[in-house]
């Protein structure tokens, strides 16, 4: 496994490695993953599409890459990240790993080599999707220039990592007959963004006090370390009774179907509650990394946990 403390050579494949943050490429899967049960459950294995589902994962990964590189470049051309101070994993622009020249180049073979995956797509959902790719490249890089800043980052992982994903995965699998409009996919796409912002959340708790000497006003800048901690801590548990009322309640379901997604919720809260009051307990500095590490763990939990919930005890009405 490549380390951050191995002598990195300016612009190998270690830097680029390191560059791309592959631990955050689960964060990408998860709604992805949800967009494939939705699927599933709405139509079955036998009208289930596979191409455009492989396609939907490989698009959010590189979507995901290219959001790394973006978020890498531009807060180091802002001075946003000072090797002194700052708190978060290593970055590869501000270590000398990658040249200013050559990430600016990966920008642009990144954010092309998302665009031509999911031109394909076009085949299964139409063309409106060539809207919907081309927001979501134009918005990977305004988080980074312009929302982050401003405390609205949290709104755009809400749209891009929950509603974005999760709702048009489902939309492009399922044959064209079934691609009405689905209010229970909706709800649970939301959901999904809203515990996937559980991640931006500790990371800026983490951040609060760098992002306010240098004006990023991000929400845990504006909410303070209690306010942010609390809602770290129980957003996620929202999110679950919204898909709760969802699947379970929207069909008036027996007992057992009650009792089994509970029991399923409780796996992923109950880590989720651990690390929240993990979080808590190390309040400030370097020892939040770990923090980080462990919500991104629960967030692949919770996208195997909702999966598990939407195939054996929902209902897609």
């Amino acid at each position: 496994m490549i380390s951050e403390n191995d002598t990195i050579q300016t612009n190998s494949m270690k830097a680029w490695l390191l560059a791309a943050r592959p631990k955050t490429l689960s964060a990408a899967a998860v709604p992805v993953i949800i967009g494939f049960a939705l699927a599933l459950k709405t139509v079955g294995w036998r009208e289930f599409q596979v191409v455009p589902a492989l396609l939907c994962l490989l698009f959010a990964w590189l979507m995901q890459i290219d959001s790394n590189l973006i978020n890498d470049y531009f807060d180091f051309v802002r001075g946003n990240d000072d090797r002194e101070t700052r708190l978060g994993p290593k970055r590869a622009c501000a270590e000398g790993w990658i040249t200013l020249p050559a990430m600016r180049w990966a920008l642009a073979i990144t954010s092309v080599s998302a665009c031509v995956v999911g031109l394909p797509l076009i085949a299964y959902g139409g063309w409106n999707l060539v809207g919907v790719g081309a927001l979501c490249v134009v918005f990977a890089f305004l988080y980074t220039t312009f929302f982050a800043s401003k405390g609205l980052g949290d709104v755009l992982v809400v749209v891009f990592f929950g509603l974005v994903p999760v709702y048009f995965t489902w939309f492009v699998i399922v044959p064209a007959g079934h691609q009405a409009f689905n209010l229970s996919v909706l709800c649970i796409a939301i959901a999904c963004g809203m515990v996937i912002d559980t991640l931006l959340l500790v990371n800026n708790y983490r951040d609060r006090d760098n992002d306010k000497a240098c004006g990023k006003i991000t929400l845990a800048v504006r909410l303070g370390e209690r306010a942010t901690a609390l809602v770290y801590r129980y957003m996620p548990y929202c999110a679950e009774l919204w898909i709760f009322q969802t699947l379970i309640l929207g069909e008036d379901a027996p007992l057992w179907k009650v009792v089994a997604f509970v029991a399923l919720a409780a796996v992923y809260l109950i880590m989720h509650d651990t690390t929240a009051r993990k979080m808590v307990a190390i309040g400030k500095g370097r020892e939040l990394n770990a923090v980080l590490g462990m919500t991104a763990r629960n967030l692949f939990v919770f996208g195997l946990v909702t999966a598990a919930q939407i195939l054996l005890v929902g209902q897609i009405l």
